[in-house]
């Protein structure tokens, strides 16, 4: 049966709760709701008040801009084992998304109330710290992401993105399963979709990769690692 306390392992994939003691732990998931989504459904839209921030147990979750012109820019894919608009806890009580979120796939999330949660960081020194360090280390990332977008070359960020999607622990011809479709991994890439395309098949032909679909095996992990050691280019 699928309970809250059965989520505590999954809460701990993710870095907002990771330095939350156990206790304090068990006390949040008190306050929360778990939200199912067919692929295609709206969370919710940029301007909407902002009274939850949510966890992903399975699915994933796109946020995205649209602009004047109609373009859609993806900012995140949401994985599970990840957090999404947690900042609106900081952003007082008439607090906006600035995003959309939308699920890629069907999808269930874990709600956290806004103002339960703000309740319980103010009774709580120990988990204000703890969750201070895991957000600093998490702009950390982010931080590292803004390079890779902005100054990285389309291979070096499509690269990135799947030594990002390996197993755990596994070295050896690892099997990467795109889950997320290619379009939207190319609009978070900030790459068209025919060049994500065009750098599949130039990695399958150097014998790094073997691509079916969206079943990626490596076949050369400690070349596809060198690959992004490399510096910035100016070509794809």
């Amino acid at each position: 049966m699928d309970r809250p306390e059965n989520w505590m392992d999954e809460l701990r994939q993710a870095y907002l709760f990771a330095g939350v003691p156990e206790d304090q732990l068990r006390s949040l998931l008190k306050t929360v709701q778990q939200v199912q989504l067919a692929s295609g459904d709206a969370l919710f839209h940029q301007g909407q008040r902002a009274e939850r921030f949510f966890f992903v147990r399975e699915g994933s979750i796109k946020l995205f801009r649209v602009s004047r012109e109609g373009d859609e820019k993806i900012i995140e894919i949401s994985q599970p084992g990840q957090t999404f608009a947690e900042a609106v806890m900081f952003m007082g009580n008439d607090a906006r998304y600035p995003v959309n979120a939308e699920a890629l796939r069907d999808s269930c999330l874990l709600a956290f109330p806004q103002q339960a949660f703000r309740e319980h960081l103010s009774n709580s020194i120990e988990t204000c710290f703890g969750m201070l360090a895991s957000m600093s280390r998490r702009l950390h990332g982010l931080v590292n992401q803004i390079e890779s977008l902005t100054l990285q070359n389309a291979t070096y960020r499509l690269v990135s993105y799947l030594l990002e999607q390996f197993p755990h622990g596994v070295q050896e011809s690892p099997e990467i399963v795109l889950t997320t479709p290619k379009s939207a991994i190319a609009a978070r890439l900030a790459i068209q979709p025919e060049t994500l395309s065009r750098i599949l098949k130039r990695l399958s032909a150097n014998g790094l990769i073997e691509a079916h679909g969206n079943h990626i095996v490596v076949g050369d992990i400690e070349s596809l690692r060198n690959l992004v050691q490399m510096p910035p280019a100016e070509h794809e």
